[in-house]
Formats: structure tokens, sequence, C-alpha cells
């Protein structure tokens, strides 16, 4: 209609200026001449096809601007930005953040990656390697939580394609085996406005935390496109902002025992024929005992008209996604302790079921008013009769702490900043008010704690002591209340607790409650605290008080003191803790006699420096003696450190030690194979030092160090032989006796090659030669198979074999330098001597 009416409205238009140019032509004609009348037809046949061209035109922009007002008119970019390339190193994590807005339709996200696995090779990778990715509503995901998490994870399936569609609503909370490319599109049906993360993860697994020496295993690479479409109307919702929200018009009323919210349809009268439905939208402010939807003034034309309502917090309600349902035509839909935020309410005739089985009631009429009432009790009260106590938790911020939003909670009245203790008692608070029985023989008390906006990566630390048995059950939940039936998180006992990923339970006993949520989300968390009836706890006037602290932790459980967290990888990527992994450092890798034969042997094993220091001391090479000496020293002291048995420099400064000292003496093992004078290794040295201390600086454990190495040992050797030859033959090739004749050149070259030869024999022990090539080779294969599990046992043998290989390199060379010179001069000796025998004239 809209586009048919647009096209007459150009037509009309366009008819009123033909008629006004023909009244204009045809009155210039009594004027003018003939001539002039044949100019006037002709401008009018120009003008009327120049009319019906813009038409022409116009109507063609016309349908074309429909079209787009109809495809993408309704809805407009919220955001959109693109993650750059990165590198997803091995065992290191990825979080992206997308914020949500209320009025959002969708979010899509394309991500590229260099991944080249397939489904069928997954079975065949260890997790402790295989790229993953996770998605997660609200905080950062964690797939390698504890053990026990670790086993229970399934990843799903290995997707080709997109996700869309209903059936994928629990991706927000899987893992999945990363790949090539993956394009999602996520919509307001699926996952509710707020913060959505998005988790690569190079590797899971205890041994993803665990502080390793080096890192052989492959990293990989991704970028992201990622953008959230809104809608541009406050009344249209859904997937692609085609679903009007109805308003509903609220008025509160307050007195001594609560508050009521009362809301209605704005429409005194609502009627939905057949297949018809309607979407109405709530806000629930603050914490409410009660959310009630009923409907009023129901006129039906059929006895068996059913009058559905689906409710769902935080997303779009529909038949197959909702919270709660009910037939709202018989009984009302009462929901206990809704969540605060924005409720959507969705009304059918009847359900999918429902409608098949009745086919022929598909065009009934069902004429109704909706009504909504939230039911509040006053400030500090909650529970049946308002019997119960709210306490609001302040955050105060725990002092000298360098960590972002580590905090402890107390109550209002006693969280001054002067008080040292981090926990407060529990009977004070509960004496305060006089419980009224309930249904289920016990009461509640209930604290609020909030986590501001950036926050997400804490963790919430509940801690409940007690001298005697602890009488108390512990719930926790996100934007609302907790009851028995409707909570995140829960402790009963030793036996029944949740049995999330994200609920950590360490030691707790009779006398005491300890746990954690691990990545809890921003925002108001409450926690229910339910006293049994039977509790045979003395009163706080007869006893030590039980205790309650509630805190919110950057590092859970501080490592458990096998370690220490780090936001940041330092400059080598390594940690100092190699005994225990996992998310909190307390899952055991290496036991306690795994870790004494390992130190040991990385710590004993440098002892064969004093192969190749020994040998360079007899030989009153000081210089190599020293290099040694230091190396199989610095050595041994890293290792100690890296172990956790004693550091005494900090880490940095002994793996650079470490890693310098060890190419130093490398190259100064080529450098002392050289024949040159001592001007001349003293370069070389002074080159290298710098050269070697430029690698131990900058990524010392990567693989390429060593080829770098060796590249500028053999270089240095083949600078001392040049200057050697430079130096001992500069004379024999500016003698008469070298000669340029074609004949006697090759002549020549052969006579040098044997003489090469000649020297080479003299100057080295080739059974020592070959005995320090196979030490060699085998120092290489260790490297080569190195892991970060064989770590121990293969680097020990690197020392062992390098040192070893040096040692025999060194005891290769033969010192016949002086010998060569005394023979040199002896043979010019007797040259002049046999000169001065030749009788003069």
């Amino acid at each position: 209609r809209i586009e048919k009416s647009k096209t007459r409205k150009i037509l009309s238009s366009d008819d009123e200026a033909l008629l006004l140019l023909s009244h204009t032509n045809n009155s210039l004609k009594p004027l003018n001449s003939q001539k002039y009348s044949t100019m006037a037809e002709i401008s009018t046949l120009c003008l009327r096809t120049l009319v019906f061209f813009s038409w022409a035109v116009s109507i063609c922009s016309c349908l074309q601007d429909s079209g787009s007002d109809s495809s993408n008119g309704s809805f407009f970019t919220v955001s959109s930005f693109r993650y750059p390339k990165s590198e997803v190193r091995p065992y290191d994590t990825r979080y992206i953040r997308v914020d949500l807005p209320p009025w959002f339709s969708s979010l899509n996200v394309v991500i590229e990656s260099d991944v080249g696995i397939t489904a069928e090779s997954i079975p065949k990778i260890s997790r402790s390697l295989l790229p993953v990715i996770c998605f997660r509503d609200g905080s950062p995901p964690l797939p390698d939580a504890s053990t026990n998490a670790q086993k229970g994870l399934e990843l799903g399936r290995f997707f080709n394609g997109s996700f869309e569609g209903a059936e994928d609503i629990e991706i927000a909370e899987q893992c999945y085996p990363m790949q090539k490319n993956i394009s999602l599109r996520l919509t307001n049906e699926q996952i509710s406005p707020g913060a959505w993360y998005v988790g690569l993860f190079n590797g899971i697994g205890a041994t993803r935390t665990q502080g390793k020496m080096i890192v052989r295993s492959s990293a990989f690479s991704f970028s992201a496109n990622i953008s959230v479409e809104g809608c541009k109307a406050a009344t249209m919702w859904g997937p692609f902002c085609n679903q009007t929200i109805y308003p509903l018009s609220c008025s509160r009323f307050d007195n001594q025992t609560g508050s009521v919210i009362s809301c209605s349809d704005s429409f005194p009268s609502s009627c939905l024929n057949g297949a018809e439905t309607k979407t109405y939208a709530l806000d629930v402010d603050g914490i409410a005992e009660q959310l009630v939807i009923m409907a009023s003034n129901v006129k039906v034309d059929s006895n068996e008209s059913y009058l559905m309502c689906y409710a769902r917090f935080g997303a779009m309600a529909s038949e197959t996604l909702h919270d709660y349902a009910a037939d709202i035509h018989k009984v009302p839909l009462v929901i206990k302790k809704p969540k605060a935020g924005r409720w959507y309410i969705f009304v059918s005739l009847s359900g999918r079921e429902n409608r098949l089985v009745q086919g022929t009631h598909s065009n009934s009429k069902v004429c109704f008013s909706v009504n909504v009432k939230v039911l509040g009790c006053p400030v500090g009260k909650a529970g049946p009769n308002c019997g119960q106590q709210i306490y609001m938790l302040q955050a105060v911020m725990r002092r000298g702490s360098l960590t972002p939003f580590e905090s402890y909670y107390l109550p209002v009245n006693d969280a001054s900043p002067s008080g040292s203790s981090t926990a407060f008692p529990l009977e004070p608070i509960i004496s305060n008010f006089s419980s009224i029985p309930e249904l289920d023989t016990s009461t509640w008390t209930y604290f609020l704690m909030n986590i501001p906006q950036g926050g997400a990566g804490g963790h919430i630390h509940f801690r409940l002591t007690s001298d005697y048995t602890i009488q108390y059950e512990v719930y926790l939940r996100f934007g609302g209340l907790p009851t028995l039936e409707d909570r995140d998180y829960y402790y009963v006992n030793r036996t029944s607790a949740s049995r999330s990923m994200f609920f950590s339970l360490y030691n707790s006993s009779q006398e005491k409650i300890d746990f954690y949520i691990l990545y809890a989300r921003e925002g108001t968390w409450s926690l229910g605290l339910r006293q049994l009836n039977n509790s045979t706890a003395p009163a706080a006037s007869r006893g030590p008080p039980t205790l309650v602290s509630l805190s919110l932790e950057r590092c859970p459980r501080r490592c458990s003191s096998y370690g220490q967290c780090r936001y940041a990888f330092d400059a080598s990527g390594l940690t100092s803790y190699r005994t225990h992994g996992g998310f909190d450092c307390s899952i055991e890798i290496v036991s306690d006699q795994e870790h004494i034969v390992q130190s040991i042997a990385l710590i004993a094993s440098n002892a064969a420096a004093l192969l190749p220091a020994y040998w360079a001391l007899r030989q009153r090479e000081y210089p190599e003696w020293v290099l040694f000496t230091s190396s199989g020293i610095s050595s041994a002291l890293y290792h100690a450190c890296d172990v956790g048995t004693w550091c005494v420099l900090s880490y940095n400064v002994l793996q650079f030690m470490d890693f310098w000292l060890s190419f130093m003496a490398v190259i100064g093992t080529f450098v002392y194979l050289s024949t040159a004078d001592e001007a001349v290794k003293r370069t070389i040295h002074t080159v290298v030092a710098i050269l070697t201390a430029l690698l131990a600086l900058t990524k010392a454990t990567r693989a390429s160090n060593i080829i770098i190495v060796l590249a500028i040992g053999s270089l240095g050797l083949l600078i001392g032989f040049l200057v050697e030859f430079v130096t001992k033959y500069r004379s024999y090739c500016g003698s008469a006796g070298f000669s340029l004749n074609m004949l006697d050149r090759p002549r020549a070259v052969k006579e040098w090659f044997s003489n090469l030869i000649k020297t080479l024999n003299k100057r080295f022990r080739w059974d020592f030669v070959a005995a320090g090539l196979v030490a060699f080779t085998m120092a290489a294969i260790s490297f080569k198979v190195e892991t970060s599990s064989s770590y121990w046992i293969w680097h020990s043998i690197w020392h062992f074999t390098i040192y070893t290989s040096s040692f025999f390199f060194l005891c290769s060379k033969i010192a016949i330098v002086n010998n060569e010179n005394q023979a040199h001069n002896g043979a010019d000796n007797y040259e002049l001597t046999r000169q001065d025998s030749v009788p003069r004239n």
C-alpha cells in the first residue's frame, strides 16, 4: 500500500507539471510567428520527454528506498569493531568482551584463524595442545577450573558454518574445537543483554597454568569481526525488530507492610484470533517477592480456549524459549522472588502442542486484559509477611592491594575503613529480629553484595567458621533472592553442593564452610543463609561467635601457596612454580619425590662443566677456564631457582646469566680452536659478548638461538683461520716464485690444498674431534625432543653432552704454533747462511 500510494502521488504531481507546461506553451502561440509555433511544439515534446524520464527515475528510487526500508530500516548498527590479527601462544588465553545494550537485536561474530585441525584429528590431539574456543554469558569462560570440571567437560560438535536458530541456545555455555572459519549470529531470543565473552585457549588442562621452562608446542593466530545491531523503535523488538512490544501502565502503592506495583495493558481489552500473539515488557526494579501475571475481563467464544502466558527474564519469550508458563485464563502465573531487570511476557491462545491437537479451534477469538503485580517488602525485609531480614554489604578495598577490585564486604554499619577485621559475627545480626515460622521450618537471612562493572574477572570467596557444628545452608543467586528451588550455587553439606565448574569447594567440614564462585558476573548478588530451627548452636554470649567472611579476590587461595598470580607474563614467559598447576595451583602435577629427583638431575648435571674447565686450566687458558666455570655455576643456580629450591638472585638475572654464559661457552670453544693471535681473539670475544647478550635479553628460550649461536661460532672460527692464512702467506703471494702462468696455476692450487690438509692433520686430534661431534649430536637430539613434561631428563642430558662435547673439542687441538714458527725461523737462518757462503768477487 505504501509503495502504491507513493507512486500515485508522484504521478499526480507530474501530470500537474505537464498540464502547466502545456498551458504555458499554448499561451505563447498568438504572440509569435509560425516558426516560433514549430519551435514551441519541439520544446513541448522535449519537456514531456524530460518529465517522463524524471518520473520513471522517481518511481525506481521510490521502490528502492521502500525495499531498503523494509530490509534494514527497523534496526541499526550499535557497535562494530575488528579484533586485529593476534597470536595465541601455547598455553595462553585471549578474552573478547562484547557489551550488549537492552535494545540490541542480534550479535554477529566472524572469527578467522590459521588452525588446520579436522573433525577426524580431534580425538588424536591431547587437550593440553588442542586450540579451543568457549562462549559464556556474563563472565569469562573457564573450561579447566578443576580436575572434575576437566573430566566432565564435553567439547561441542565440530561445526561447519554458522550457529543460528533456537536449537543452538546453549552455545553461550559451551566450548568447541577451534577451526579456520567461525560465523555466529545470536539474537535476543538466544542471549540476554549485558556482557558476553569469547574465550580462546591454546590448550586446556592443569598444565595450562603450570610454570614451564620451555614451550615447544605451536601457536595460532586469529582475527575477529564483531558487530551488534539494535532496534530503532522502542516498541519493536525481536531478531529482526519486527515484533511489537506492548507497554504496560504501572502505578506504585507503598505502605508499612510493603509495596505493590500494579500494571495493566494500555488497551482496556485486547483480542487474539487464531495464531495471533502479544508480547509485553516489564521492568522489575530492585528486590521483589512475587511477580503475578493474570488476565481479567476474559471473553471467549469457545469453552476449550486456552490463554497461555510465557514469561522469560532478559530475552524474548516464546512457546519454546521461556522460564515460566501457565494458562492465565484459569490460574495466575506466580513467579516467586523474580530477578531484577526486564521481563518479557508472551501471550497466545494456546500452546503449540494444543494447537496441533485442537485444529478445529484455530479460529477461536479471546478478548482479555493483562494485569501484572509486583509485590515487595519494606526496605531491609524479605520473605513471607516480610518477616526476614536483608542486609546490604559495603565493599571495603584491601589495604596495599595492587590488583583492581580486590575488596571484602561488611554490613554497612560495620564497614568502617579503620577496622582491621575482614569478617563479621553472625549471631548479633540474627538476634536483631524475631523469626516467623515458615513451611520449611527454617529461618532465612539475606545479604546483598554488588560487583562493579569491570570486576567480572574476580572471584567471590565465602567463609563461615564456628567452634561448633554449623547449622546453616548457603544459597547464592544473581539478580534475585535465592530459594530452595531457584538458586545459582548452594552448599548444604560436604556431600550436597553445587557441581558447577565455577563452584570450587575447599576443605569444608562441620565447623567450616569455604568455597569460591569463580569469575562472578557483574551486578548484584544475593546470599541467603538458611538456619534450621533444630539448631543446637549456643548463643553469642555463651561462646565464640560464628564469623562470616565475604570477599572479592583475583587470585583464588593465593595459588594455594604453590605459586603466585600473574596477570601478564614476564619477558621470557616463564614462572617459578612447576610442581602444581590448575586455576588455583591446587592440582599436583609433580610429586615431592619426583620434584627431588628432577631438581638433583637439573642441578647436578651442570657438574659436566668441570671437564672443559679443568682442561683449560691445565693448558693455562685462563679466559676459557673462567668462562666454563662461570657457565656451569650460573646454570646450576638458575635451575635451583627454577625448580623452587633456592634463588640466590632474582629469577630474571639468573636466567640471563645462564643463557648468556652458555652462548659464550659454545662460541668460545670455536674461537679457541682457531690459531689467530691474541689481538684477533680479544676482538672476536668482544663482538660475541655483545651479540650473545642481546640474544639472552630478547627471547632467550627460542629454539632458533641455537642455530644463531652455532653460526656465530663457525664465523668466528672461519675469521680466525682467514686471518692466519692472510698473515702467513702474504709474503709468499707477493714473491717472485708465485707465477701467474696458466700452466703453473693448477699445480700451485694442488700444492696449496695438500699443505692445508697436512696443516689440519697437524693441528687437530681427529679422534677427539669425532668424539666431540658425537657428543654434540646427542646434545642436539636431546634439545630437539624436549617437551614440557620430559624437560627435566632431556635437559639434564643436554647439560652433560654439551659440556662433554666442548671438552673433546678442546682436547682435539694440538699446540704446535710455536714449533712451526721455530721451523720457519730456522729455514730463514739457513737461507741467510747459504747466501753468505757464496764467494764474492
